[in-house]
């Protein structure tokens, strides 16, 4: 695939970002397009390595080195089209997914690995600018009826796919707007609203409903729903965020990383009812937790105008290459900085957050840390120690927990009957997405707990591929990777 000695003679290449003081200023994307000459040598890097790892790294399948190919021949088309066979929503994971493929691919092993997320992102704003990715509904309708309950990437992949089987399928969202936590979690400088905006423009032409506003549970009950539809199918996201139950969480500063994520991202999009405000501006801020949440508070902080920000995670500081006992094509947990860190963040590593310190009024004003060594014992897990000596007062304004999420809001499995793990998360098959009540699916991280937006719609499309032979006896939609896996 690509050109036969391209690995050799082209260094792998991203696009570049606006200078950080230029980029903090606003919340637009901020990526510097690159030339097409640059695109297609990134695309002939791909090796004809003859088994290509990186499908087996993408959550989705992706035909990696066919779409590489075709960019490096120019054949941006084909190149849209091979793309989308197995990827509804490219324009989202060119942007936010973080390249599991790319970890996997061959060229990686000694080299640097193909650019395929860049590559990925350009195929598909190239095929909107050509105007190539148009509405295509179906021939005909199937007279089913299904209900997809949360309009993130997991639901969204999923209401497409069974929409193009022909289903009426009506989308609903607790929130105003579509997209779930793509809206109300990512900030606009990593992925700009417009782009779900078209997109969502696209599945209304192709006839899927979206009743927005609508929390299934409290304003419309389950079993209402189960009654009027025949089929239900659950993509909601992890939205039970995890706290810090130490003294002085309920202070006011303390701030949930997702409370203060979606109000700016409101805030941007115009809504003037935001509630009490959650502002950086002129604050020290401390961001507690090191993944891509953590990140996207810097970030906002950033642009809010923060007198500082400081990142603490209490992991150690990870290497630059492959730590030992992760070898390739595994996800290595290896040192990632972000945009947002190299706007000015300092980061601490293997430092645990002690006791939090207000003031008279109930204010934040600082908090309490001590260093920590994991303790490696053979046969067990690492356990965590802290290490004498070493507590430290920091002073700061405004803390941001972005420490993941333990599960999924219950109100409707229960309704349902449905059962679930001890996290929350609702059970079901991992061959057909079934739940133990019939007609009831579930995908995305209400089933599988906080993950990718690449394993989100993955999941939506092997999910719409089993309610459609559910409801139909046999069905043509594909599963992973364009059908490559077996048919259940």
């Amino acid at each position: 695939m690509g050109k036969i000695t391209g690995f050799l003679e082209f260094d792998r290449k991203v696009e570049q970002y606006e200078p950080a003081k230029e980029r903090v200023k606003n919340y637009k994307e901020f990526t510097v397009p690159m030339p097409e000459k640059e695109l297609k040598d990134q695309g002939a890097r791909c090796m004809d390595c003859g088994i290509p790892f990186c499908h087996s790294g993408c959550p989705l399948g992706n035909l990696i080195p066919d779409f590489n190919d075709a960019v490096y021949r120019g054949k941006w088309e084909q190149a849209s089209e091979i793309l989308h066979s197995t990827n509804n929503f490219p324009e989202f994971t060119g942007r936010l997914c973080p390249a599991p493929c790319e970890e996997a691919c061959v060229l990686g092993i000694n080299e640097d690995p193909v650019s395929i997320e860049n590559i990925e992102k350009n195929i598909v704003e190239t095929a909107f600018k050509k105007g190539w990715i148009t509405a295509n509904p179906p021939a005909t309708r199937s007279g089913k009826k299904i209900a997809v309950v949360g309009s993130g990437p997991a639901g969204l992949a999923t209401a497409q796919q069974l929409n193009r089987a022909g289903h009426e399928v009506i989308v609903f969202e607790r929130d105003e707007k579509p997209g779930g936590l793509l809206r109300y979690g990512i900030p606009d400088f990593k992925m700009e609203k417009t782009v779900i905006d078209r997109r969502l423009e696209i599945l209304k032409e192709e006839g899927i409903t979206f009743s927005c506003g609508v929390n299934i549970g409290v304003d419309i009950k389950a079993d209402e729903l189960k009654k009027d539809f025949d089929a239900i199918v659950l993509t909601g996201g992890a939205t039970i965020r995890r706290n810090l139950p130490i003294e002085g969480s309920d202070l006011k500063g303390v701030v949930q990383a997702m409370d203060f994520l979606g109000q700016n991202n409101r805030r941007v999009g115009g809504i003037k009812e935001l509630g009490e405000e959650i502002k950086a501006t002129d604050k020290n801020v401390v961001v507690i937790g090191g993944g891509d949440t953590g990140s996207d508070c810097i970030g906002t902080s950033f642009r809010h105008g923060a007198a500082s920000v400081s990142n603490f995670e209490i992991m150690p500081m990870g290497t630059s290459e492959r730590p030992e006992g992760q070898p390739w094509p595994f996800w290595p947990m290896r040192l990632r900085t972000s945009s947002s860190h190299k706007e000015g963040a300092e980061r601490f590593f293997s430092i645990s957050t002690k006791k939090f310190i207000g003031d008279d009024a109930g204010n934040l004003k600082g908090l309490i840390t001590s260093e920590i060594e994991w303790v490696k014992t053979p046969g067990q897990r690492p356990q965590l120690k802290e290490v004498k000596g070493t507590e430290k007062e920091w002073k700061c304004d405004l803390v941001l927990l972005a420490l993941g999420f333990t599960g999924s809001e219950v109100t409707v499995a229960q309704q349902l009957g449905l059962d679930m793990d001890p996290r929350t998360n609702i059970k079901a098959s991992d061959i057909n997405y079934k739940t133990n009540v019939p007609g009831v699916f579930v995908a995305g991280d209400q089933r599988r707990g906080q993950s990718l937006i690449v394993w989100a719609i993955s999941e939506g499309r092997q999910a719409a591929h089993h309610v459609d032979k559910y409801l139909m006896g046999e069905t043509a939609l594909p599963l992973k990777g364009d059908g490559d896996l077996p048919r259940v």
